[in-house]
């Protein structure tokens, strides 16, 4: 296996890099004779560090490159002797545990894995394990600790493709007809594949679900060739060595943990160290989280904006933290004012990277050996065209943007996915043959560097004027007090939306929305874009890997409006505003006073609601 032991630091790099056809940099083309390979070279190196309580004193677990090759042998071979064949699949609904990425690499071997998010509802759970009709399911036993195995028992038998559950731990013993996981796996041969399945580039290796805000998830299909690349890609643009220890502290059934904390250090032969089953949802492992880096000599992690905004409260207490080289943004944007005051205070680098499910992780990142240009997304990736376009109405691709020019931002290369599970998700999603629609805004200055001005569908309509919600977020985070600030469209019965913003204010820190209303007033220089209101919250709403989750807030923003505007003509009501299947979204408003119904509707019909159903 060929690495390419060029830093890179600048665009030139990477067109050296490309003088090189990909295929010649690196010798394998699949996940398991990646983890196969790196067994062979680096076999009592550790690649996995466990803490089960996410405790810097605790005991850890410890596994070998030997160790994970021989488990992920005996998972793929379990899966083998359940009927998992090349494109069935196995999904797992599972916190972070190393049997979690026994499962991941060992039904990947077998067959096609696919990742389900536990904190999702029964319902969305059963839409996912049916669209991808998962024949072998591995989850966690009965316990009073979890409400995973309550979900899955109460929609396994709504899974008509469903043939074996596994469970991991539990409290007592396991319902009938469950099999244990552990148990099953120690049963089964560790020195190879019995399938002898020999696994093509091209194969189908994983399915992630995406989206999900209304209606069942959208399901992305990973190919084995793309989950190589990235590995080989986040290990170059990292820098990263088989000395490197990355901390996983985000979802292992997410992109980011599973490529960025798992599949590049084993590339490497470096080590992931697995921070708690919860990771950074578990409280002792953020209290902790400096001296678990003291001791482990940690020298990377991953988070999200939320996660550094958290830590920048959590006193290091003279801890030792000079093995950490950076700390990788990717998941979200990063507030600009986040950044500096964490490389102020912790003296740790950040590299700002940008990445999404359907590019199998990452697409871009401020790159380790050159210049870091706060608020940028750094460099594209080599071997993965990017670049930003002007769009038609239909989302066809008009032409490319000059720099500066702010464009939808596409992608093309060999982590590119090759398409939604679901026929109907895919269209409109290509602008150009092999080019995907990110639906993010960016614009791209003359050395290549990308900077995202936003969603495409989080821009704010006011009047026919586009706002992007981006400039109001950063006026706000320069404000000593914000921790977070988010801005999404707000109804309005003249212009359609104006904008509304919510803020989170840092630990022990005051202000009040007037004075924050001040601050904005006199930073943000467009006068459209000054918010209508600024709404502080407690806690920002975040997806389960940290985003900040707009749609809670735009929901939240036009129940205000529509309870206030019946409330102005003295109609008492109760109104609730969420996601729909079909309308996208919808409002339900139910009324006091059925005789008001007729007056209502009239009142909120010159609101820009996808859908109002009044009772």
């Amino acid at each position: 296996m060929t690495n390419d032991p060029t830093i890179v630091a600048s665009m030139a790099d990477i067109e050296a890099i490309e003088k090189i056809p990909f295929e010649q940099r690196v010798a394998v083309d699949n996940t398991y004779d990646l983890i196969k390979a790196s067994a062979e070279r680096h076999a009592e190196r550790t690649a996995i560090t466990f803490l089960p309580a996410g405790n810097a004193d605790e005991e850890p677990v410890i596994l070998t490159y030997a160790d994970l090759l021989a488990r992920v042998n005996q998972t793929a071979n379990l899966f083998h002797d359940l009927g998992i064949r090349p494109g069935s699949v196995v999904s797992f609904i599972l916190p972070n545990l190393p049997q979690t990425h026994f499962v991941i690499w060992g039904g990947e071997a077998a067959g096609v894995v696919g990742a389900v998010n536990p904190l999702l509802e029964p319902a969305q759970i059963a839409d996912i394990l049916r669209a991808t009709e998962t024949r072998v399911l591995v989850t966690l036993g009965p316990s009073a600790e979890n409400d995973i195995w309550r979900k899955v028992d109460a929609i396994r038998a709504d899974v008509p493709s469903l043939e074996t559950v596994l469970c991991i731990g539990g409290d007592g013993a396991l319902p009938e007809g469950v099999l244990d996981f552990d148990a099953e796996t120690a049963k089964q041969p560790a020195d190879g594949l019995v399938s002898g399945r020999v696994i093509k580039p091209d194969d189908i290796a994983s399915l992630f679900h995406t989206g999900g805000t209304t209606g069942a998830p959208k399901v992305a299909r990973h190919t084995h060739r793309g989950e190589v690349y990235e590995a080989w890609a986040i290990s170059l643009g990292g820098n990263l060595n088989a000395d490197d220890v990355l901390i996983c502290g985000l979802p292992l059934f997410h992109v980011n943990a599973v490529v960025v904390t798992g599949l590049a250090p084993f590339f490497i032969g470096a080590s992931a160290l697995i921070a708690s089953p919860a990771g950074y949802r578990k409280p002792s492992v953020i209290e902790n989280f400096w001296r678990i880096v003291e001791r482990y000599r940690a020298t990377f992690f991953s988070a999200v904006p939320t996660i550094f905004s958290t830590l920048l409260s959590i006193p290091m207490d003279g801890a030792d933290v000079s093995s950490l080289r950076y700390a990788i943004c990717g998941a979200a944007p990063m507030p600009v004012e986040v950044i500096r005051s964490f490389e102020s205070q912790t003296g740790i680098k950040i590299l700002e990277g940008y990445g999404l499910t359907e590019g199998t992780t990452a697409s871009s990142m401020n790159p380790a050996g050159g210049e870091r240009r706060t608020g940028s997304i750094g460099l594209r990736y080599p071997y993965q065209p990017m670049t930003t376009i002007a769009v038609d109405a239909d989302g066809k691709w008009l032409r490319e943007c000059e720099v500066g020019e702010i464009g939808v931002v596409v992608i093309n290369g060999p982590n590119v996915f090759p398409g939604y599970l679901q026929d109907h998700h895919n269209e409109g999603i290509w602008p150009r043959e092999g080019w995907f629609n990110t639906g993010d805004l960016a614009r791209r200055d003359a050395d290549g560097y990308f900077w995202l001005t936003g969603r495409a569908k989080d821009l704010i309509i006011r009047g026919g004027h586009n706002i992007d919600p981006e400039m109001i977020e950063a006026a706000l985070h320069q404000h000593e007090a914000v921790a977070l600030a988010a801005a999404v469209g707000g109804l309005d019965a003249r212009v359609g939306e104006i904008p509304v913003a919510y803020v989170e204010l840092k630990p022990g820190a005051e202000a009040t929305p007037d004075q924050l209303m001040d601050h904005a007033r006199a930073h943000i220089t467009e006068r459209a874009a000054i918010p209508a209101e600024i709404n502080i919250v407690e806690q920002m709403p975040v997806t389960a890997v940290g985003k900040i989750f707009k749609p809670t807030l735009r929901y939240d923003a036009a129940r205000k409006v529509l309870e206030n505007a019946l409330g102005e003509a003295d109609i008492e009501a109760t109104v609730t505003v969420g996601s729909d299947p079909v309308h996208g979204s919808a409002a339900e408003v139910t009324l006091a006073d059925a005789d008001a119904r007729r007056r209502a509707e009239e009142i909120l019909g010159v609101y820009t609601v996808h859908s109002v159903v009044v009772t």
